[in-house]
């Protein structure tokens, strides 16, 4: 009996450790639990911001292919290194398809023009999302009597203008443009996660194409050059890479192919024909079964699997009626993290997408726990940071195409100019936390009146004007103007 008991204590014992160990490997164990104000997979290289003077950054490099372009961001800026994060805009015409490869930094991706599907092959999953039913075949018979290849592949996931796309550090990915107008992203890399174990730069790497390289011979270039080139496979040779294919030398040429000069966004001219999710029902009821099993510890390792399998990866912040502050004379501010896209928990980032009326300004604040890589989508707005000596960095106007870096603690402030300004931030936690100085929830409104009085060495009345002139208002407030005539009309 003592043996028996002796042999099911060990046996529980590896479970758990087996269980524990599966889930470190997929992400899952309890890091943060308990720490929102800290991002540990940030920590794991000490950054120089040794920053007096802030920004804003340009596009400085244009890569064509021959359905597109990417545009990037210069990622040796010395405001980027201190933040730990590359950015690029690419643009894929209609019919358009960007070729799969992986990156070595985890990435959010906004989707500010068009639709498609996007692909993506994470590591481990099944590699077909039609149907829960296993096929041995890969062949099956057609009403005639034929038989013909049966496609399996894993999931596709469809997006629209305001989608945000989280992608993990090493799956591979590839897009498609479905629509009649090109799509345009806007992707932000975290280079200081603890997934991109390299060094601080951005790499991606190519399973098919190659980046066609311009401007040869600048300093930048002969870095980049080292950076991203042919495709992972072009760099095997021929007889053990056909072995390893199960495939002759013919067809490795053909993929290995060294004159491809399409780049890495290639048209395909008959449209591209791929397999559709089918049975939505199904597969919501299962996820749900998942995610209720894996909670309550049953089926430990398979379940995390198809759990993370499973997740969304994809979620609309440009909608209106998602915003979680909404002024009618102000506009709104949409934030997206891990509570709401529990996939952030693996790319550690977030996001914030908003847009300001004519004049209206957004609360000064500072983000406790992350930086914010703030992109100008549309119009013009005032922006003023101060760090922490109580120096204004940046003083200055944020156009359309522009990116600017609010490094954590420091203070910014938003202003828009006549016109509507719109923005989208990118956050390097998964659940970036804001502390605003006026207005409900704010610094100053969780002060007593007399700490207030002593502070600033003001009265009583001007210490109750500080902490309650703005009432219940959130972050968003109208202009002076603005309130102004509604004081008249009333």
């Amino acid at each position: 009996m003592a043996t028996s008991t002796s042999i099911l204590l060990s046996f529980s014992l590896c479970l758990f450790l087996f269980c524990h160990i599966s889930r470190a490997q997929l992400g899952l164990g309890q890091q943060g639990a308990g720490e929102p104000w800290m991002n540990v997979h940030r920590y794991s290289r000490v950054s120089q911001c040794k920053i007096e003077k802030l920004s804003t950054l340009e596009l400085t490099r244009r890569v064509p292919s021959e359905a597109g372009y990417t545009e990037y961001f210069d990622q040796f800026n010395e405001q980027l290194q201190c933040v730990g994060v590359a950015a690029c805009r690419r643009t894929i015409q209609p019919r358009g398809l960007l070729l799969p490869s992986f990156s070595s930094a985890p990435r959010l991706v906004y989707i500010a023009q068009g639709r498609g599907i996007l692909g993506t092959v994470f590591p481990g999953c099944p590699e077909t999302f039609q149907s829960f039913q296993q096929t041995e075949q890969q062949w099956e018979q057609t009403a005639g009597g034929c038989q013909r290849f049966r496609d399996e592949h894993q999931r596709i996931h469809y997006f629209r203008e305001g989608d945000i796309i989280a992608l993990p550090a090493g799956v591979s990915h590839r897009c498609y443009n479905t629509g009649e107008v090109a799509v345009v992203a806007i992707t932000t890399f975290d280079t200081s996660s603890s997934a991109n174990q390299l060094d601080r730069q951005h790499r991606e790497f190519l399973l098919a194409g190659r980046e066609r390289l311009v401007e040869q011979g600048s300093q930048i270039e002969v870095r980049l050059q080292q950076i991203k080139g042919n495709n992972l496979l072009s760099g095997f040779e021929l007889d053990p890479l056909a072995e390893a294919l199960g495939v002759d030398r013919e067809l490795v040429r053909k993929i290995q192919n060294p004159d491809d000069r399409r780049g890495e966004i290639v048209l395909v001219t008959s449209g591209l024909q791929v397999l559709q999710a089918s049975r939505k029902s199904e597969q919501l009821v299962r996820e749900r079964e998942v995610r209720q099993e894996c909670q309550e510890g049953r089926g430990c390792q398979s379940n995390i699997l198809e759990a993370f399998c499973t997740m969304k990866i994809r979620q609309n912040i440009g909608d209106p009626l998602r915003a979680d502050y909404f002024n009618p004379r102000a506009g709104r501010i949409t934030t997206l993290n891990s509570q709401k896209l529990p996939i952030l928990r693996f790319v550690q980032m977030s996001a914030v997408r908003a847009l300001l009326r004519p004049n209206a300004i957004v609360s000064p604040h500072w983000n406790v726990n992350a930086h914010s890589i703030m992109y100008a989508l549309r119009g013009c707005s005032r922006v003023q940071v101060v760090g922490h000596r109580g120096q204004t960095v940046f003083n200055g106007e944020l156009r359309q195409g522009q990116l600017l870096v609010v490094p954590q603690y420091y203070a910014v402030t938003i202003q828009a100019q006549r016109e509507s300004f719109e923005w989208v931030s990118i956050k390097t936690n998964d659940n970036a936390i804001v502390n605003h100085f006026v207005g409900k929830t704010s610094a100053f409104r969780g002060m007593p009146v007399e700490v207030l009085m002593n502070s600033y060495r003001i009265s009583r009345e001007e210490a109750m004007q500080l902490k309650f002139n703005r009432g219940n208002e959130l972050a968003l407030f109208a202009s002076k103007i603005e309130r102004e005539a509604i004081r008249t009309s009333v």
